[in-house]
């Protein structure tokens, strides 16, 4: 865990294996660094030059000599702090400027909208991808067609996937093709009945975009997601009709 946390600040394995050593020595040269370290002296001055840079070591000049010292360790946080307030600084830049930027070089519906994706990692995305989509939104509601022979296979790779969204406070409507299905907080559901059997099919209309699940042979599931609030659109006007008719 902590090589992850040392990556996350930009610190190599080496970086780390020599600050830990000037730590116990306190300012020391590069011959005794790299002596401490383990590391040879080419590798160790590029080191800690690359840690100076990072403000976490500093040097002092010793006549000649060139002193590095450690500052304390403290200092780590105060590195993952300035990441953390410049992510979050890309982060808000993203949402406001960059995003709608691009989104404008886009014609309004053209090959790069419809996107396709198989097996359980796939499924799994686009799921992540309606709770991503519908948090955004001011009223947090989407809409499902599903069928009984899916939901087996449905939620296999996401299985918290209703905790997620409740709490998250997304609300969803489903129509039911068949029977089967299990009320839950923040859901609404009713059923179209059948008297054959039913093909494994799932739809959900989370505007501004589409999603339709199914399976292929061996149960092998299959997603194609529509990014068009045209399609959204009509899709929900379908949908909402045939809501109010069951």
């Amino acid at each position: 865990m902590n090589e992850q946390i040392f990556e996350l600040l930009d610190l190599s394995k080496r970086e780390v294996k020599i600050y830990r050593a000037l730590l116990a020595l306190g300012p020391s040269s590069i011959r005794v660094i790299a002596e401490k370290s383990g590391i040879n002296r080419g590798t160790t001055y590029e080191c800690l030059k690359a840690l100076q840079s990072k403000g976490v070591i500093s040097y002092l000049p010793k006549g000649k000599r060139r002193l590095f010292s450690p500052r304390e360790p403290d200092v780590l946080l105060q590195l993952a702090q300035d990441k953390q307030r410049n992510l979050d600084q890309a982060i808000e830049q993203l949402k406001t400027r960059v995003i709608p930027d691009m989104h404008h070089l886009m014609p309004d519906f053209n090959a790069a909208n419809v996107s396709y994706y198989e097996g359980d990692a796939g499924i799994e995305w686009v799921l992540r991808d309606i709770l991503s989509t519908v948090s955004a939104q001011e009223k947090k509601e989407y809409s499902i067609f599903s069928s009984k022979p899916i939901r087996a296979h449905l939620y296999r790779p996401f299985p918290n996937f209703t905790l997620q969204r409740i709490q998250r406070g997304i609300e969803v409507k489903v129509i039911a093709i068949g029977d089967g299905g299990e009320d839950a907080e923040l859901s609404e559901r009713k059923w179209i009945k059948t008297d054959g059997p039913v093909d494994a099919a799932y739809i959900a209309i989370y505007p501004p975009k589409c999603a339709i699940i199914s399976l292929a042979s061996h149960n092998y599931p299959t997603a194609v997601v529509i990014d068009s609030k045209e399609v959204a659109a009509a899709q929900q006007i379908i949908f909402q009709t045939l809501w109010g008719l069951l």
